[in-house]
């Protein structure tokens, strides 16, 4: 039997655009691989203003999920039976099995653990008597998340931004090496293609926003937006805004396709950085080659111009 799964932000938000398009409730749950009656009762439930959208949805769905009463297995009787068991030193992944196997109670060992946990945060001792004390892990999907705060969506992002009728619309990224902490940052103009490439010695937003700013130095006056991915690197924006007097905007978190021209960037720039290598070798005369490489490549779609010309006007 298959269980029942909640929607996701991510999918709240598909829903909406798929309406605003025109799309039957049975054809977004076609798209969606979701049955059509959890399209139809996500809509009903989370309507509003004879409107639905995915945001005030996602704020009805956690005030009624807040709301309902989850029925617990730590009920007083059975915190006695845990204690019992822990107090003989057995480890919680042993009361948890043994308890099952007596018929007694049927229970997660990572139940058992945040119970712990929790005791130990109120002033119990239970802590104490785990044979291994560890740093607590919390499990696997429980993580929250980062949130960067004051963050401007690209739905507020003006539509001309989205024509690439202009020269000054920046998408920005960067990309990992996982043999060293350091990270290039790139940047491509949308209207011409232009990139700029640098280099932070670590993932740390307040060196990440450093070498945006220098790379940015001598384009000020061609900075009219940026738009980047919610990762927390990018969580010093603000910063970003006041220092080029530009507007910051940020992308649906897992939607890449909004920034798609970066990411086909990037692919472009690992040819010459690829996955499994290390940046520590890559200085500045390296990443200049490497920008020269991809600027003054013609390109179809601004009718074999290069992005270099497009971006300073060299040829109309």
């Amino acid at each position: 039997m298959r269980q029942y799964q909640q929607l996701t932000r991510e999918k709240r938000y598909a829903i909406h655009m798929l309406i605003q398009a025109g799309y039957s409730h049975r054809r977004i749950a076609k798209v969606m691989f979701v049955h059509h009656s959890t399209v139809s009762r996500e809509i009903k439930r989370n309507t509003r203003v004879c409107a639905y959208r995915h945001g005030v949805a996602e704020d009805l769905a956690r005030a009624r999920r807040k709301k309902s009463r989850r029925p617990t297995k730590l009920t007083s009787e059975n915190l006695l039976l845990i204690g019992a068991c822990l107090r003989k030193h057995w480890s919680p992944e042993q009361v948890s099995g043994r308890l099952k196997l007596e018929g007694l109670l049927n229970i997660s060992h990572e139940t058992i653990y945040k119970y712990i946990h929790r005791n130990k945060a109120d002033g119990g001792k239970l802590h104490t008597l785990l044979r291994l004390k560890k740093k607590y892990r919390r499990p696997y999907g429980s993580n929250k998340r980062f949130v960067i705060q004051n963050r401007i969506s690209i739905d507020q992002r003006p539509a001309i931004v989205g024509e690439k009728s202009r020269v000054g619309d920046w998408e920005l990224d960067t990309i990992i090496s996982r043999k060293h902490p350091s990270v290039l940052i790139s940047m491509v103009e949308r209207r011409s293609r232009f990139t700029l490439i640098a280099k932070a010695q670590s993932k740390h937003s307040a060196r990440v926003a450093h070498s945006i700013r220098n790379m940015l130095r001598l384009h000020k006056d061609k900075v009219l937006s940026i738009t980047s991915d919610n990762g927390r690197e990018f969580s010093m924006h603000q910063r970003l805004k006041k220092w080029l007097d530009t507007d910051y905007y940020f992308c649906h978190p897992y939607s890449s396709w909004e920034r798609g021209l970066n990411e086909n960037t990037n692919g472009l720039i690992r040819h010459y950085a690829p996955k499994g290598s290390s940046f520590e070798h890559i200085g500045r005369d390296r990443l200049k080659q490497i920008m020269s490489n991809l600027n003054t490549r013609p390109r179809k779609v601004l009718g074999y111009l290069t992005p270099q010309e497009v971006y300073y006007g060299l040829r109309q």
